[in-house]
Parts: C-alpha cells; structure tokens; sequence
C-alpha cells in the first residue's frame, strides 16, 4: 500500500527542540519533515516545496507567528499554521493527526 506524502515544515528558533521534532515527525511513515529556525528561512522553503502543515515553536512571540502565517497563508490559503507548544511524541502526533483530520472534514 502507497503511503500519502505529508510534507511538515517546522519552524522554531531553538535547535535542540527543533532537531527533536524533526526526528519524531520523520519516524511516521509518509511525514517529511523540513526545518527552520527564522521566518526567512521557512519562507524560503515553503516557496520551493508544498507543505501541508507549518508548526511554529519556542522563541516566536504571538506577533512574530502571526505575522509569518499571514505571510505563507497568502502563498498557500489551504496550510494549517499552528503553534506547536512541545512535550512528548505523543503530543506531536495528535496535533499533526488532529490537523489531517481537520483537513479531511473540510473536503
């Protein structure tokens, strides 16, 4: 059975929860995870790569986040933009799951 693509932009300013979160999307058969750690950078790979799922982390402020997801949502109305808070895999997944089924619904 193919498994569909989910390509997941993270983006977040501190490298150790990054390299975290990489590892735990990229262990789920079919997630691709791409990282960055400034607006320009995920501007710049969101621009070269169609990305279901932008998760933004520590060292954003509230006005910062906003800012970049009205920026990709312009070049993408269909991605969902979220503030992803940390913890475990667990937590990770169900908010990733909790999006593909959101997606899902809306169709």
């Amino acid at each position: 059975m193919e498994t569909t693509r989910l390509n997941i932009l993270a983006v977040c300013r501190d490298e150790a929860i990054l390299a975290v979160v990489e590892r735990l999307i990229n262990s789920h058969d079919g997630w691709v995870a791409a990282i960055a750690m400034t607006e320009e950078e995920a501007e710049g790979l969101f621009s070269t790569t169609a990305f279901s799922i932008v998760l933004v982390g520590a060292g954003f402020s509230a006005r910062e986040e906003e800012a970049l997801r009205q920026r990709l949502l312009k070049l993408d109305p269909a991605v969902a933009v979220i503030r992803h808070y940390g913890g475990g895999s667990g937590l990770l997944e169900n908010e990733i799951l909790g999006i593909i089924q959101s997606k899902q619904h809306a169709k």
